[in-house]
């Protein structure tokens, strides 16, 4: 089904905007989304009607409160097709999710001197970083799996890597870079038959914009930030599969994570509020919730089929560039919605002033947060056009049209 995009459009009060006249050319979603009414509106009522704290009171307020926040849980549940809303920690961010992961099992003692961790060559800092620092901290190894020509993963190289000494595999389904998209259910496949690790997805830029289902996938863990998927900033998600979750230590410590507390011992409350300490993100995660609800009603099938028609044709009228390089696959089906792109010798920042101060198209650009991929390609930095549901043709020609008049005046 084709979605009414001009109608869509009309929800998100940013897309209504004009700057000298002209309007906001918003290309900059895998960092993140803009926000439709009824997001904004759901975090407003909270504040507005039941602005309580939750599970600490027994009036009214705190009651309603509670239910909003737990019904949010339940929704991102079902979402991604988890067993039950104890599989959903909010945290809040995805990177947060990863440093959980991190603490929580080498908490734990899941690690030992000489483990190995296994990423890819194209990961986010969030899932570079803390695997890196486990290496001081542990003696752990950090081993990756190259990609191909095409910068999809290297499925031979995955196994090939694979050993008894593997504690964690952990990789990105979509990259926000070079715009792979992984077939982690293949991936987790290849894991599990060759070797004992936890399998980890980073699904930041993949939840979002595409169905994603966890146990389908097969995957022990999951993240993904609500900030890119029309939600609120503040409030991401680990999932986990429930009885790995029971027996991992917690993250942090304090209220409600706890079951009861004496003055030298502790036990911990249950799932989820066993990884959620101290007073969380409320406002955020309800209206996370409504977030859910809206991108239900539009349709995960729906807007990866309107992602993939408007990247294609970008990817034509990129051609019209000769000075244009894109990177990251050619077939469709294993790419995202993101154009990684450089203009002859121009800077990637210059790049996008000249877009912004042009024609008001707002794009992203350096190192993505992904430096070691990024700078291998272009030391310093590339620039980075992202699409979402409400991006139309006309906004392609835009920025095509601009992209071409800014490379044509710095011949």
């Amino acid at each position: 089904m084709a979605l009414n995009v001009e109608k869509l459009r009309n929800d998100f009060p940013c897309l209504q905007k004009k700057f000298d006249g002209k309007p906001l050319v918003y290309l900059d979603n895998a960092a993140t989304s803009l926000k439709p009414n009824s997001v904004i509106d759901k975090e407003a009522e909270y504040y507005k009607e039941y602005c309580a704290n939750i599970h600490r009171g027994m009036h009214k307020m705190s009651e309603q409160a509670s239910r909003e926040f737990e019904l949010a849980h339940e929704k991102t549940a079902k979402f991604i097709g988890a067993k039950s809303e104890k599989e959903i920690i909010f945290m809040r961010n995805a990177t947060e999710g990863f440093n959980l992961l991190m603490y929580s099992l080498c908490a734990g003692d899941f690690f030992k001197p000489g483990d190995e961790i296994l990423v890819s060559r194209m990961e986010h800092h969030a899932n570079l970083v803390p695997w890196q620092f486990l290496q001081q901290m542990k003696g752990t190894k950090l081993n990756f799996v190259e990609l191909n020509e095409d910068f999809t993963l290297n499925m031979d190289d995955l196994k090939g890597k694979l050993s008894s000494k593997t504690k964690l595999v952990s990789l990105t389904q979509a990259s926000n870079t070079v715009s792979s998209i992984v077939d982690v259910k293949k991936a987790c496949e290849i894991v599990k038959k060759n070797s004992q690790a936890y399998f980890a997805v980073d699904a930041a830029q993949s939840v979002p914009h595409l169905p994603v289902n966890v146990r389908d996938i097969g995957c022990d863990f999951l993240m993904f930030s609500s900030h890119k998927m029309l939600g609120p900033t503040g409030i991401g998600v680990l999932y986990g599969k429930e009885e790995i979750l029971e027996k991992m230590q917690p993250f942090m410590y304090g209220g409600d994570m706890i079951k009861e507390v004496k003055w030298n011992s502790s036990s911990w409350n249950e799932l989820p509020s066993k990884f959620e300490a101290g007073t969380p993100a409320i406002a955020q995660g309800i209206a996370f919730g409504a977030a859910i609800d809206y991108l239900q009603k539009v349709g995960m099938q729906n807007i990866r089929q309107h992602e993939k028609e408007i990247t294609k044709y970008a990817l034509e009228r990129m051609k019209e560039i000769p000075q244009a390089k894109v990177y990251g696959p050619r077939d469709l089906e294993k790419r995202n919605g993101i154009v990684l792109f450089e203009a002859g010798k121009l800077d990637c920042h210059d790049i996008a002033l000249a877009l912004d101060e042009h024609s008001n198209v707002a794009v992203r650009s350096g190192m993505h947060c992904a430096q070691p991929i990024v700078e291998s390609l272009n030391p310093k930095g590339l620039a980075r056009a992202s699409f979402y549901f409400y991006n139309t043709k006309q906004e392609i020609d835009v920025f095509i049209e601009s992209l071409k008049e800014i490379v044509g005046t710095f011949k």
